[in-house]
This record gives C-alpha cells, sequence and structure tokens, in this order.
C-alpha cells in the first residue's frame, strides 16, 4: 500500500494546532504526528500574512478526504487538492 500526504491549509496558527488535535481525536489508531508548517504567501512581506499547514503522511486509505475537508471547513480552511 503506498503512503498519502494529505494537506491541511489553515489561515492561523491557533487553527492549525486546533485542527491537529481533532485529527487525533477523530481518527483511531496508530498514525504519525501531523506536522504543522508555516507558509509564508507569496509577495507579502508582513510576517502575519501566513497561512498554516497540517500535513498527514498515511497509507492510503487512513484517512476520509471528505472528513478531512470537513474539518478543514469547520476552521476556515480546505483540503489541498492535487
Amino acid at each position: 500500500m503506498t503512503d498519502v500526504r494529505h494537506i491541511l491549509v489553515l489561515p492561523d496558527r491557533d487553527a492549525a494546532e486546533e485542527v491537529a488535535e481533532e485529527v487525533k481525536h477523530r481518527f483511531e489508531g496508530p498514525h504519525d504526528e501531523p506536522q504543522l508548517v508555516r507558509e509564508e504567501l507569496a509577495g507579502e512581506d508582513d510576517a502575519e500574512d501566513a497561512q498554516w499547514l497540517v500535513v498527514l503522511e498515511s497509507p492510503r486509505g487512513r484517512y476520509d478526504p471528505d472528513l478531512l475537508e470537513r474539518l478543514a471547513d469547520e476552521y476556515e480552511g480546505w483540503l489541498e487538492k492535487d
């Protein structure tokens, strides 16, 4: 089974931290710790202008993309699609 990377894009660090905690609570079983990554917006000089990413590495089928998308939406974010 191949690994899949899911990226949830959130408006700020607080939302990203909350989503990472929710992922641990909503999806049972062993999984890697969600990674939080700060992504500066292109062309922006202000350090406050950044999105935060929650990156999930998992075996295919571990996370339901529809559920991840709904979770991100609850925090005014979205699930990045390839």
